[in-house]
């Protein structure tokens, strides 16, 4: 069965087979988070994003070796279940720099913007993205092979830009996703976000200017 994007907590992950990167999506917890398990095809190696809830599930779905937890920001429905992972496969943990402190597991890895995480011959760039939260950050794999592939957090969604509480972190939000994302990513760029389906970059690009002028 080809990737769709589409699950369900209780239900069976999705698996994107890509030439160098295998890509498993979860969902998990009671806000339905999306946990993504990224497993170099050349090594075995493997990174999970967002250890969100549900820790057995998730311990289920890595089933060996985890060298890495990357936490996109610092709300507990994206890190609840981090200390149960790390205690289980002892891997270490990375989060933007300036979210760390509001997550209660340390963080081995600090991120910050341009920074790359590998996981064995695999690399993912950091981008930082201020507004959802201080220190959010999105992973972007380009595959040498096809597309660009996008894990935004709560960043972006189908339909628009994560949560934010004043204008002025949507606003820099906003010139983020458009400065780091719209602007320099092609359409085919599929979007990996931490709650719900999937969405590409070219289906959400023509709402920029009407997220824009309703402010959310």
């Amino acid at each position: 069965m080809s990737y769709h994007g589409a699950v369900k907590v209780g239900g069976t992950p999705a698996v994107r087979e890509l030439p160098h990167l295998v890509i498993t999506k979860v969902a998990v917890g009671p806000m339905d988070n999306n946990a993504y398990l990224l497993r170099c095809q050349a090594t075995g190696r493997q990174l999970l994003i967002d250890a969100a809830a549900d820790a057995p599930v998730l311990l289920e779905t890595v089933g060996s070796d985890l060298d890495t937890v990357v936490t996109t920001h610092r709300h507990f429905d994206h890190w609840g279940a981090l200390a149960a992972v790390v205690a289980a496969t002892g891997a270490r943990t990375a989060a933007g720099r300036l979210d760390s402190p509001g997550i209660d597991v340390a963080t081995d890895l600090p991120l910050d913007e341009g920074d790359t995480v590998r996981v064995g011959q695999v690399e993912l760039t950091v981008h930082h993205l201020v507004g959802h939260t201080p220190g959010a950050i999105v992973l972007l794999y380009d595959d040498p092979q096809g597309h660009p592939h996008l894990f935004t957090g709560d960043c972006l969604f189908p339909g628009g830009p994560g949560r934010t509480t004043s204008p002025e972190d949507f606003a820099s939000l906003m010139d983020g996703l458009e400065a780091k994302v719209f602007g320099v990513l092609p359409d085919e760029t599929w979007i990996y976000p931490g709650h719900g389906n999937d969405t590409t970059l070219g289906a959400e690009r023509p709402q920029l200017a009407q997220w824009r002028a309703r402010g959310w």
